[in-house]
C-alpha cells in the first residue's frame, strides 16, 4: 500500500516542483527525475503483483474524503470562472449542477457512509499501472524536447507557459493511479474530475480562438459524463447504502436490478470520457493542443479511464441488459463509424484521432458484451493500442517539427528523409492492423468471444470497421515506403529526449508482441479468474508463442540497418517512361510532353466524409443512451 501511495502522490511533487520552477535546465532535470521514478515504481508494483487476483487494503481516512469532495467542488469552481470569462453558457450552467450536487451529496450522504476498504490492487489495475507508469512518462520525457522547439516557433515575446504544461501532465498521471486503484468511487469521481480539468486546460494551452473553442467543448462533453457519474454516486448511497466499487459488482452480480441505474450512468460516463459517439468530437478538437498532449489523452489517461471503468464493469453487464444493450451498441456503431471516417482524412493526427475512437468503440462493445472472452481481448487492445498510438502520435509531432507538415501526403519520401523515425512510424501502425503483431490478434479474439456471445450484430460491424481500418492504415503505409530521389536527411536535428521517448514506445511494442502469452497467463488470466472464476483466453496458447515468434522475424527485417553508417548505392528511378529529370521526376509521356511523377491517396471524401455520416451516429447513440437511461430510471422506484 506504501508503493501505491508513492504513485499517486509522487507525481504530484514533482508537478507542483515543475510548475514553481522556472529555469529550463531544471525543468529537465526534475522531468527526467520525476520520470524514471514513477516508472521505477510502477515496474516494481507490476513485478510484485504478478499473477494477484485482486487485493484490498483496509484503509480509511475521513480527511481524504472530504479532500476529495472539496476537489470535486473546487474543479467545478474553476470551470465556472473560465465559463464567466469566456462566457460560455452550458459550461456555467453544468458546473453549477456539478457544484450544487457535489455539496448535497457530501452533505446529505458521503459523510454517514464508511469504507473501510478505499484501496485495492489487481491485475488490470496492474496493466494500467505500466501503462501509466511507463508510457506516460515517456510522453513526459519527449516532451522536454519538444516543447523547445514548440516554444521556439511561438511569437517573439509570446509568455513561456510550459511550467503549467508539465505541472499538468504529472498531474494527469496522478489523477489516473488514483482512479485506478481506488475503491472509494468518491475518490474515483475526484481522479475522473482532475483528469477533465487537466484535459481542458492543456487543450487550450495555446490560448487561440481555436484551442479555447475546442476545450469548452472538451469540457462540455466530459462535464455531461461527470453529471453521470454523480448520478450513479447518488443511486448506490441510496439504493444500497455503499460507495465501494467492489460491493457494487458484488451486488449487481446477486441482484442485477438494484444496480441498472448506477451501472448505465456510469457506462455513460465511460463512454462521454472515452469520446464515443455522440460526444467524439471533444477528442478531434483536442488535436490542436501540442502533440505530447495527443499522445498522453490518445494512450495513457484521460480516454483510457473510460474505457477502464466499463471494463470494470463488465461483470454487471453480463447480467443487466439494459445497460449491456446500449454500451455494445454504442461502442460498435462508434468503430465503424469513425473507421469509414478515418479514410477520408489526410492529416495524420486527425486519422490517428478517428482511429484512437474507432479502437475505442471496439473496446466499450466488449466491455459491453461482459464475457470473460470479450474481457481477455478487451484488455490487449487498450494495452497494445496505447503502445502503438503513443509512438504514431510522437511519430508525427516529430516529423511535422522537421519537414514541416502533419500531412500524410507529404511523407511519401519520409523513408529517405528520416529513416529511422519512418521504421518507428511503420511499426506503430503494423501493430495497430497487420498479423502477427499483438493488435491484430486481440482483435480475433474479439471476434472469438463476439461468436461465442451470439453478438451478430457485433460480427458484422466488426467485419465493416476492420475492413475500412485496413484501408487507411494501408494508405499511410504505402506513402511511408515509397522511395524516390535522394533528398537530404533531416533527423539528425531530433533531440535526443525524443529520440528517447520514440525508442522507448519501439521497445514496449517489441517487448508486449514477443510476450503476449507471457502476459496473458501472468496478467489478464489473474483477472479474470478473481472476477469470473473462469479463463477467457479463446485462442491457443500454442498459437500465441507462433505469433511471438513471427512478430520476432518481422521486427528483425523491419529494423535491419537501423543507425548503419555509410552510403548506400544509388539506383536511377524508373519513371514509366524516358526520364527527363530523375531530381524532380519528371519523364516525357507518350505525347512528348514532361509530366512529373507524383502518387495520391484515395480519400472518397464524397462517400465517408465526416458530413455524411457523423450526424448519422450521433443521432443513433445519442438515442441509444437516452432510452436505455430512461428505461433504467424507471426501473427503480426506490429512488422516488
Amino acid at each position: 500500500m506504501v508503493l501505491i501511495g508513492f504513485l499517486i502522490l509522487a507525481p504530484l511533487v514533482f508537478a507542483a516542483l515543475l510548475l514553481a520552477v522556472r529555469n529550463n535546465k531544471a525543468r529537465k532535470v526534475i522531468v527526467c527525475a520525476g520520470a524514471a521514478l514513477v516508472a521505477a515504481g510502477s515496474l516494481v508494483l507490476v513485478c510484485l503483483g504478478t499473477g494477484t487476483r485482486g487485493i484490498m487494503f483496509t484503509f480509511y481516512s475521513p480527511v481524504v474524503d472530504y479532500v476529495c469532495m472539496a476537489l470535486s467542488v473546487l474543479i467545478a469552481v474553476c470551470i465556472l470562472v473560465f465559463g464567466f470569462r469566456y462566457k460560455n453558457v452550458a459550461a456555467i450552467v453544468l458546473a453549477l449542477v456539478q457544484v450544487i450536487g457535489s455539496l448535497v451529496f457530501e452533505i446529505a450522504f458521503a459523510h454517514s457512509i464508511v469504507i473501510t476498504e478505499c484501496l485495492y490492487v489487481d491485475s488490470l489495475s496492474l496493466v494500467m499501472t505500466f501503462i501509466i507508469g511507463v508510457i506516460g512518462t515517456g510522453i513526459c520525457v519527449y516532451a522536454l524536447g519538444y516543447m523547445d522547439d514548440f516554444q521556439a516557433h511561438e511569437p517573439e515575446g509570446a509568455p513561456d507557459r510550459r511550467p503549467l504544461f508539465f505541472a499538468l501532465m504529472f498531474a494527469f498521471l496522478s489523477a489516473m493511479y488514483l482512479i485506478v486503484f481506488s475503491n472509494n468511487m468518491l475518490w474515483f469521481f475526484t481522479g475522473w474530475e482532475i483528469t477533465t480539468l487537466c484535459s481542458f486546460l492543456l487543450i487550450g494551452y495555446t490560448r487561440t480562438d481555436e484551442a479555447i473553442r475546442n476545450a469548452f467543448r472538451q469540457i462540455i462533453m466530459n462535464l455531461i459524463g461527470g453529471i453521470a457519474f454523480l448520478v450513479a454516486l447518488y443511486a448506490m448511497a441510496i439504493t444500497f447504502g455503499t460507495l465501494s466499487l467492489n460491493e457494487l459488482i458484488a451486488v449487481g452480480q446477486a441482484y442485477p436490478a438494484l444496480v441498472s441505474l448506477p451501472v448505465c450512468a456510469l457506462a455513460i460516463a465511460g463512454i462521454t470520457k472515452a469520446a464515443q459517439m455522440p460526444f467524439h468530437t471533444w477528442l478531434l478538437g483536442a488535436m490542436v493542443a501540442p502533440t505530447p498532449t495527443s499522445a498522453l489523452l490518445h494512450s495513457s489517461t484521460m480516454v483510457k479511464a473510460g474505457v477502464f471503468l466499463l471494463v470494470k464493469l463488465a461483470p454487471l453487464f453480463a447480467v443487466c441488459p439494459v445497460p449491456s444493450i446500449m454500451t455494445v451498441l454504442v461502442g460498435g456503431f462508434t468503430f465503424v463509424l469513425c473507421s469509414f471516417m478515418a479514410i477520408s482524412q489526410s492529416n495524420a493526427k486527425r486519422v490517428l484521432a478517428y482511429s484512437t475512437i474507432a479502437n475505442l468503440g471496439l473496446i466499450v462493445a466488449c466491455a459491453g458484451v461482459g464475457t470473460p472472452q470479450a474481457v481477455w481481448a478487451a484488455v490487449f487492445l487498450i494495452l497494445f493500442h496505447a503502445i502503438a498510438k503513443s509512438l504514431l502520435f510522437l511519430c508525427v509531432g516529430t516529423a511535422e517539427h522537421h519537414i514541416g507538415s502533419r500531412d500524410i501526403e507529404d511523407m511519401d519520401l519520409l523513408f529517405q528523409r528520416m529513416p529511422r523515425l519512418a521504421r518507428f512510424m511503420m511499426f506503430g501502425i503494423m501493430v495497430m492492423f497487420i498479423a502477427p503483431f499483438g493488435m491484430l490478434m486481440a482483435k480475433w479474439a474479439t471476434l472469438v468471444s463476439f461468436i461465442y456471445a451470439g453478438q451478430i450484430a457485433l460480427i458484422v460491424l466488426l467485419a465493416f470497421g476492420s475492413a475500412a481500418t485496413f484501408m487507411f492504415w494501408a494508405k499511410w503505409l504505402g506513402k511511408l515506403s515509397g522511395i524516390a530521389g535522394s533528398p537530404q536527411n533531416v533527423e539528425r536535428t531530433v533531440h535526443r529526449s525524443e529520440w528517447f521517448a520514440l525508442w522507448l514506445m519501439v521497445a514496449l511494442g517489441v517487448a508486449a508482441c514477443v510476450a503476449m502469452p507471457a502476459i496473458s497467463t501472468f496478467y489478464v488470466e489473474p483477472y479474470l479468474l478473481g472476477v469470473y472464476g473462469a479463463f477467457g483466453q479463446d485462442i491457443a496458447e500454442t498459437n500465441l508463442w507462433l505469433a511471438s515468434l513471427c512478430s520476432i522475424a518481422v521486427i528483425v527485417v523491419l529494423f535491419a540497418g537501423v543507425g548503419r553508417k555509410g552510403t548506400a548505392k544509388q539506383a536511377p528511378v524508373y519513371l514509366a517512361g524516358v526520364s527527363a529529370d530523375n531530381g524532380q521526376r519528371v519523364f516525357r509521356n507518350s505525347l512528348s510532353g514532361q509530366t512529373e511523377a507524383a502518387s495520391r491517396n484515395l480519400y472518397l471524401d464524397e462517400l465517408f466524409g465526416e458530413g455524411r455520416i457523423r450526424r448519422v451516429g450521433e443521432a443513433v447513440c445519442a438515442l441509444l443512451i437516452c432510452v436505455a437511461f430512461v428505461g433504467c430510471l424507471a426501473g427503480m422506484p426506490i429512488l422516488f
